[in-house]
């Protein structure tokens, strides 16, 4: 059988999960303060922090699924999301808008997943 790996685990979630050779991420800006781009800066710092202690990097997303409280914010975010990804590792993506995140102020969720080593 084969190891399940995770990381940051409470006990409703896990902050990443690992197994075979791919990393499981779902996460939100730490603070509801800011605009979209802040926001998303400071997701996209996290998720990149955890892709690389799971050795993985953001060149390996294989798949994101990017959630925004409202469509307005999709040309801010992308800009972020633009200038962070490397170029050339564009992964399959899907972005929707949603009522609302569990708490309030927050404009952005990402779930992805990542080739690891």
């Amino acid at each position: 059988m084969t190891p399940i790996q995770r990381n940051g685990t409470t006990s409703r979630y896990s902050d990443s999960v690992v197994h075979n050779g791919v990393i499981y991420l779902v996460e939100v800006p730490s603070s509801a303060d800011g605009d979209i781009t802040e926001q998303t800066r400071d997701l996209l710092g996290s998720m990149e922090r955890q892709l690389i202690a799971a050795g993985s990097h953001p060149s390996r997303i294989l798949m994101a699924t990017i959630y925004l409280t409202d469509l307005a914010d999709y040309d801010g975010m992308n800009a972020v999301w633009d200038a962070w990804l490397p170029a050339g590792s564009a992964p399959a993506r899907a972005c929707v808008q949603i009522a609302g995140l569990a708490r309030a102020g927050l404009r952005i969720e990402i779930a992805m997943t990542a080739a690891c080593p």
